[in-house]
């Protein structure tokens, strides 16, 4: 059976979302990993460096601010 898609991307899995929630470590890593392109590049700024000039980065602390809330909302609603 062919893995459903969206978009062109494949899917994740209905086993590795149910276990994500069921709290297991490695399927809310692949989660993680799932939408870290996503995470990304809604995380990315211009910052301004000591010198005043600017540069595209990504914002660490709001990356991991959407991470922590993603696995919240992953394994603590049940």
């Amino acid at each position: 059976m062919k893995q459903p898609t969206f978009c062109g991307r494949e899917l994740l899995p209905l086993s590795v979302i149910e276990a994500a929630r069921a709290s297991d470590c490695l399927a809310v890593e692949r989660v993680l990993r799932y939408y870290e392109g996503y995470i990304n590049k809604i995380c990315t700024r211009t910052l301004y460096g000591k010198d005043g000039l600017p540069h595209i980065d990504i914002d660490e602390y709001m990356k991991h601010r959407l991470q922590a809330k993603l696995v919240e909302a992953i394994v603590v609603r049940k």
